[in-house]
């Protein structure tokens, strides 16, 4: 197995991991809520509304996710994604111990890797990409 192929590899895998695990214990359950009947109680940490809140992270963790896991726009999707986390990590666990902030410090370090290093070849970013060449 060369290098690219490895690389490749190992970009798939982070996005099905990270991506489908954001999604199914993240996300799903924003998405219910925001769904949901009555009144949102989401908490406001950038100022712009609880549903605005809760809108924004249901497009990061459910949306952007499922993008990220099928490789489509992955660099782009790949932002909003890093923004929740870095949101998560040092504006809603801001006084939290270091422990309580490690699965969004995590998921942060894991979206940036994939917006510098992009989706791989096994993507659908990368099917588009050859077929553009042809």
């Amino acid at each position: 197995m060369s290098n690219q192929q490895a690389t490749d590899i190992s970009l798939l895998l982070l996005r099905f991991a990270f991506g489908g695990l954001m999604v199914i214990n993240h996300g799903w359950g924003k998405l219910e809520k925001l769904l949901a009947e009555g009144p949102i109680k989401f908490g406001d940490p950038i100022g712009l509304g609880a549903e605005v809140s809760l809108g924004l992270a249901v497009f990061s963790e459910v949306v952007c996710s499922i993008l990220l896991v099928v490789g489509l726009f992955t660099r782009w999707a790949s932002v909003p994604a890093l923004i929740t986390m870095l949101v998560a990590a040092f504006i809603v666990h801001a006084g939290d111990s270091i422990r309580d902030r490690e699965s969004a410090l995590l998921f942060g370090t894991v979206y940036l890797v994939i917006l510098l290093m992009g989706p791989g070849r096994y993507s659908l970013d990368g099917w588009w990409d050859r077929r553009r060449m042809i």
